[in-house]
């Protein structure tokens, strides 16, 4: 056993059987005395320390073997017992969902969708306001995405992607990158779906899987179908990006 309680490289079979092995070379050794006893009374003569301690090791290795047993079956069931509480908490259908790990990234989400259409983008005034005045009116959404590859080409992605203001990028995983995306305007998924390929690099999109879902507000981050990314995600072919609507 290693220190945190954890089993080293041996796993369960390999103990059995090197607890099954002892008993059986133990077994030969008693069969060998047995027969040499009979066979060659006359010449053999039987140590008791040397029986004293094949005796004690026998019984060394069975109470080992048995408490070996016993944590084994404490471990199992503490185990389970966290793997039930960890997937609860998964599956709890009435906990908030989170699509960062980073609470300030959360938080950053939920104020970004609270105030939408009160967001501005901090330009020079100029020939452009009364467009933007226009756009302004317009359908707003954010769109979630998560990216999915080899960790060195998520490691370059995260380094070399620049988000704009309202925009977030987190490296949720080793292989995982994801964000979040706020259009100030009605925008259609090819459009988004576009952004992504910029910001991938057209060369490097076939190294990754990428999944977009487009939200429009708060309640939109507890639809199933965004609690099912992961899912989705695993039944996607690497190079394949495809967006849903929540």
């Amino acid at each position: 056993m290693e220190p945190k309680g954890t089993l080293q490289a041996w796993s369960k079979s390999d103990i059995r059987k090197a607890y099954k092995e002892i008993q059986d070379h133990l077994a030969k050794i008693r069969g060998a005395n047995q027969l040499l006893e009979s066979r060659y009374r006359q010449y053999y003569r039987r140590d008791p320390l040397r029986d004293k301690e094949l005796s004690e090791f026998g019984f060394l290795a069975k109470n080992l073997y048995t408490r070996f047993g016993q944590l084994l079956q404490g471990m199992e069931v503490k185990g389970t017992e966290k793997d039930k509480e960890e997937v609860s908490e998964v599956c709890d259908p009435s906990a908030p969902f989170q699509w960062f790990h980073s609470s300030e990234n959360q938080d950053i989400l939920q104020r970004i969708l609270r105030s939408l259409y009160a967001l501005e983008y901090n330009t020079p005034l100029g020939p452009e306001t009364k467009k933007r005045r226009i756009i302004h009116d317009r359908q707003r959404s954010l769109s979630l995405f998560v990216l999915s590859g080899e960790e060195g080409f998520v490691e370059a992605l995260q380094s070399r992607m620049h988000v704009r203001e309202y925009d977030i990028k987190e490296r949720y995983a080793k292989g995982e990158l994801r964000g979040a995306l706020t259009h100030l305007r009605q925008i259609s998924a090819a459009e988004v779906e576009g952004v992504i390929r910029r910001l991938v690099g057209s060369h490097e999109v076939p190294e990754f899987k990428c999944l977009l879902f487009f939200i429009q507000s708060q309640a939109d981050l507890e639809k199933e179908t965004l609690r099912a990314w992961d899912t989705i995600l695993k039944g996607m072919m690497r190079g394949e990006l495809k967006t849903l609507a929540v």
